[in-house]
């Protein structure tokens, strides 16, 4: 039967606080605000596809289902990539097979054909997620792990960084011009042609650089490392707080996306702003300038007090706001909802790096692991779209409240490094 032990000293995750790794950290936070950007610009597509194409809650949310549904298949496979090319191969080919997708949002709004959108957003998803899996666990490892969590927040804001700029950028490119009355449907689905080029052309500049760039061969200093070791034989899977915390990004994920996904349509809604889709969308901003800003605010307050309890912290406070969200309305609701990004800020980067903790030789496999969970952006949304078509956007936000119960969970009890052994 299985029981579970603390882990040892010799299990704790290998990094490098000696060595100065400053311009690779600098050089990675591009990365974080160009996904952070493309993946927010999804937020504006809902409406803008849910109004060219006539669709249903559930079917608009197919954008989100296709985007992170990527991560489900493609995770397993990144890490695998990862570990056979290393992490900065790893970030050059995710950003040119993102390159891709994006290239083919331009044939999808020619045809007018909302399967092959959804293609050109499973392939740019792919992309995306092969970055994840090598750029994450590579900031965890440049510096001393007890400050992992603080340095992938950091990061992280410029993630927040990118999600804060992308809704202006995406309201005045794609949802102003599609607002014009005399435009038909395929005119308006042609809005997001230029957008997405220009989004090619710079994942293809970033691809460039970073083939260029001297970054430092982290992935074989650690097999080296593990080589002298101890560190048992096994895989990631036997690591509790790994697979906790593979949950708790499923819940995270899922409770953001589905969040910001609904934020045009709530603040559309009579009792809630009323406001026109193109001048809610700017509203989105607000959203995620709240996690940029909670992000700078955890990582430094993070260098003081123990991660798990300001993960716990937060999903509290997010719960909290949450239900008044769901139980007021104007602009008391409208202002929850908004105010949650401020306590989102710091889940993801800290769910990822204190389930990687005392992982060894198996951080790039848990890494894969913990992107496989983002599956979660695809399942929670469109579980809500279906909450949506039955009792209204309003009360469809209770999923996101089961979120975050989970993290408060983890935070608080599950993150505690436990390692599962088989004993006879």
């Amino acid at each position: 039967m299985a029981s579970s032990a603390p882990l040892t000293t010799h299990t704790q995750s290998q990094s490098y606080p000696d060595k100065n790794y400053g311009f690779a950290l600098t050089s990675l936070t591009t990365l974080f605000f160009m996904w952070g950007f493309i993946t927010c610009l999804n937020d504006i597509l809902i409406p803008h596809l849910k109004a060219v194409f006539n669709l249903t809650y559930v079917q608009a949310m197919l954008v989100q289902f296709c985007f992170f549904g990527a991560y489900f298949l493609m995770s397993l496979p990144s890490g695998h990539i990862v570990k056979k090319l290393g992490y900065k191969k790893g970030i050059v080919a995710g950003l040119l097979i993102a390159a891709l997708g994006c290239v083919l949002f331009y044939p999808a709004a020619a045809l007018h054909n909302y399967p092959v959108f959804l293609f050109a957003l499973f392939v740019l998803a792919s992309g995306i997620t092969l970055l994840q899996v090598s750029a994450n666990p590579y900031v965890s490892l440049l510096g001393a792990p007890q400050t992992a969590s603080s340095r992938l927040t950091l990061t992280q804001a410029f993630n927040a960084l990118g999600t804060t700029v992308a809704p202006t950028f995406g309201a005045f490119l794609i949802l102003d011009s599609a607002s014009e009355a005399f435009l038909t449907p395929a005119q308006n689905a042609e809005s997001v042609q230029l957008p997405y080029l220009l989004l090619a052309g710079m994942l293809i500049l970033l691809a460039g650089i970073f083939a260029w760039l001297k970054l430092p061969d982290i992935m074989s200093e650690q097999k080296e490392a593990a080589q002298k070791s101890e560190t048992i034989e096994g895989s990631a899977w036997q690591y509790r707080h790994l697979t906790l915390g593979a949950v708790g990004i499923f819940m995270y994920v899922g409770a953001e996306v589905a969040i910001g996904s609904f934020l045009v349509s709530f603040l559309a809604q009579e009792n809630i702003a009323g406001l026109k889709e193109h001048v809610a969308a700017h509203y989105i901003t607000y959203y995620f300038g709240g996690a940029m800003v909670g992000r700078f605010i955890g990582a430094a307050v993070m260098q003081k007090l123990p991660a798990g309890k300001v993960l716990g912290f937060n999903a509290t406070m997010a719960i909290i706001l949450v239900v008044i969200a769901m139980s007021t309305s104007g602009q008391l609701a409208m202002w929850s909802i908004l105010l949650v990004g401020l306590f989102n800020s710091i889940m993801f980067p800290t769910i990822f790096s204190l389930a990687l903790n005392g992982l060894g030789k198996h951080t790039a496999q848990g890494s894969g692991i913990l992107c496989l969970a983002i599956v979660g952006g695809a399942i929670v949304p469109l579980l809500q779209g279906a909450l949506a078509d039955n009792v209204g956007v309003q009360l469809s936000y209770v999923l996101p409240i089961f979120c975050y119960l989970f993290i408060a969970f983890y935070g608080l009890s599950g993150s505690k490094p436990v390692q599962v052994q088989e004993t006879l």
